[in-house]
């Protein structure tokens, strides 16, 4: 019997391989085409707009097509909202059960709409449309394959996974941003299949784009010791600015509102309109900001241009989000995060703290740290940095900067970024008493409220029933005197649809205000 359940535990994981290497395959050359052809779009918008400061009587017809594309991206996120925005909250509310969506429209609406957007030069990141279009083609293929249920999500996170890694060339960190930010999942098939699926489409991305890393940043030097107090006052700073983007980010949507005269999917007109002066007076800051980093690591303004590009691109991203078109802010956090690095590291070089020499480290390091603030992701943003610059050698100072940055929005009171935009889509889940039954997974965290609990003292929520726990990898019977351990994964039965409601009240159940005083 044991051989026979060892068999089968071995051809599990075999078969996880399997579908991993065939999302992986169809996400990555689904994304790849994604990126290229932005890539190629945008360097003719800059050719144009290089042609316009030459030829001003174009400017009209330009502005013509702009308002033209911004009202046919309009009326498909009006046809299909989960279009909008940056498409990482709705795969993670699909992960969660909050929200589901049909894949075909999804898949060609977001692709053509992002390469429209993103390719015209505002300032949107292709990350989130990448992970967005390849959790997609996974659901494609979990319906063709007729997968529902934990295998149908488990496609749906490889897919997200390859996704990531096909648009920075960063496998393991697109794993983990999946695992820690996204599905919250570590259970040994997940990151397996995505892992799989992930290494895959960064094949099939590398066989396009080539092995140079998307920020092959070249530096000098790695950061002696005697100069890592300054990166606790970077990482402060990063912070405190990261705090401030959640709390703009979260709010231009209601700002946008506020323009009663302009229907809500046409929003979009004002950054396509917006974008023309950018694109006549500095076409280098166009698109995400991958072109700009690589550009000013090897060549750094001085401070006051520098603290320009940042008010310019931190304004202009915020408008471009909020209007709702397709696009993502993980590239666009990550250039605000360099430039603020080489704030930082110009302000200790006026004052003689700083070697010049480093300025270029800085900005790999603040990238960093402000991605894990903003995203509260730090192990991701130390992973993403290291793969996407090429070099190990920055993994000390990177992790100083992460945590201190994340430290300080932690206190400052912000949430994950995704979470929160997440929670602004959906609206409270019910109970439903019907329909096919599914499995929820639950990580029991260390000091929540679950933890030192027996199962017979917690009110469960309704229709549900907890048929196991995973600890480590043994599996837990459970019963009512079963106590609950810190990094259980709790296995619950319940209805399909009823997956959200479920993991609201668990996750209420799990606060630790809900502990017994001693």
């Amino acid at each position: 019997m044991k051989r026979q359940q060892r068999t089968q535990r071995d051809l599990t994981r075999l078969n996880a391989i399997v579908l991993g290497c065939l999302v992986g395959l169809f996400a990555g050359i689904v994304v790849s085409t994604f990126r290229l052809i932005i890539e190629h779009l945008l360097s003719l918008v800059q050719a144009v707009y290089g042609w316009l400061g030459q030829h001003p009587w174009g400017l009209v017809p330009w502005a013509i097509l702009l308002v033209l594309m911004a009202l046919m991206i309009g009326h498909w996120v009006k046809q299909t909202p989960m279009i909008k925005g940056s498409g990482i909250p709705q795969i993670e509310g699909q992960l969660a059960g909050e929200l589901d969506y049909a894949w075909w429209p999804v898949l060609w609406k977001k692709f053509v709409s992002g390469i429209l957007g993103i390719g015209s030069g505002l300032f949107l990141g292709r990350e989130g449309p990448s992970i967005q279009l390849g959790g997609t083609v996974a659901q494609g293929l979990a319906d063709r394959l007729g997968f529902s249920g934990s295998r149908r999500r488990l496609m749906i996170a490889s897919g997200a996974s390859a996704g990531l890694s096909a648009a920075f060339n960063a496998p393991i960190a697109a794993t983990l941003f999946i695992l820690e930010e996204v599905y919250h999942n570590f259970s040994t098939l997940v990151w397996l299949t995505s892992l799989t699926s992930a290494v895959v489409a960064n094949f099939v991305s590398n066989e396009i784009f080539g092995l140079t890393p998307v920020l092959h940043i070249v530096y000098r030097q790695a950061l002696p010791l005697k100069y890592y107090g300054l990166l606790l006052l970077l990482g402060i700073g990063l912070g405190g600015l990261g705090y401030g983007y959640q709390w703009v980010t979260l709010r231009v949507g209601q700002w946008y509102g506020r323009l009663t005269w302009l229907p809500r999917q046409f929003d979009g007109i004002v950054p396509f309109l917006l974008v023309i002066p950018v694109g006549l007076w500095w076409p280098i800051t166009l698109g995400g900001g991958n072109q700009l980093i690589v550009q000013f690591a090897q060549q750094t303004p001085l401070l006051v241009p520098l603290i320009g590009y940042f008010i310019l691109r931190f304004v202009f991203s915020t408008i471009s989000y909020g209007s709702g078109l397709p696009g993502g802010i993980f590239l666009p956090i990550l250039t605000l995060g360099a430039l603020l690095g080489a704030i930082g590291a110009r302000c200790f070089v006026a004052v003689g703290w700083l070697p010049t020499m480093y300025v270029a480290n800085f900005m790999i390091y603040a990238m960093a740290g402000y991605f894990a603030g903003i995203s509260k992701a730090p192990f991701t943003a130390i992973l993403l940095i290291t793969e996407m610059v090429g070099t190990l050698q920055h993994l000390m100072p990177l992790a100083v900067v992460a945590i201190v940055a994340y430290i300080t929005v932690d206190v400052l009171g912000g949430a994950p970024i995704y979470e929160a935009m997440l929670q602004q889509m959906v609206v409270p889940a019910k109970a439903q008493s019907d329909g096919p039954t599914d499995q929820l997974e639950f990580p029991v965290n260390e000091g929540a409220g679950l933890a030192g609990r027996q199962v017979r003292d917690l009110a469960w929520p309704p229709d549900t029933l907890l048929v196991g726990i995973r600890r480590g990898e043994r599996q837990v019977i459970p019963n009512g005197d079963t106590i609950l351990r810190a990094g259980d994964t709790l296995l619950i039965f319940t209805y399909q649809h009823n997956r959200a409601f479920v993991r609201q009240q668990l996750t209420h159940l799990n606060d630790s205000s809900t502990q017994p005083s001693d």
